[in-house]
């Protein structure tokens, strides 16, 4: 081994061993940098805020009125999709869309696709 090998070698396995005290995996360190140097996002976690914006923009509606995204709203706080779950929250928005709609409580029972 060559002193650059050797000084490669040394820097790696020190930059390894911080990984490894941070919790992090050598690969997933190498996999989230991409050939320009750009750190990239896993998957995780834009599904994670994918689905936070879905349910704000469905509160949104729900608030202005709309019985389809109050009934919705109800069913993401029951099951916890996208936000806290909150089983009171959610009966209380399913409550509100059933005041202008009794079909409300028939697909309140059914829940998002997770």
């Amino acid at each position: 081994m060559n002193q650059l090998e050797a000084k490669s070698y040394s820097t790696a396995h020190i930059e390894g061993h911080e990984i490894a005290k941070s919790g992090e995996s050598m690969q997933s360190k190498l996999n989230m940098e991409n050939t320009e140097g750009q750190t990239r996002v896993p998957l995780k976690e834009v599904i994670s805020d994918c689905v936070k914006r879905w349910f704000d923009d469905a509160l949104k509606e729900a608030k202005a009125g709309d019985i389809r995204m109050q009934v919705l709203v109800g069913q993401m706080y029951n099951s916890g999709y996208g936000v806290a779950r909150d089983v009171q929250k959610g009966r209380d928005w399913i409550s509100r869309a059933a005041r202008n709609r009794s079909s409300a409580w028939k697909v309140s029972d059914k829940h998002p696709v997770s």
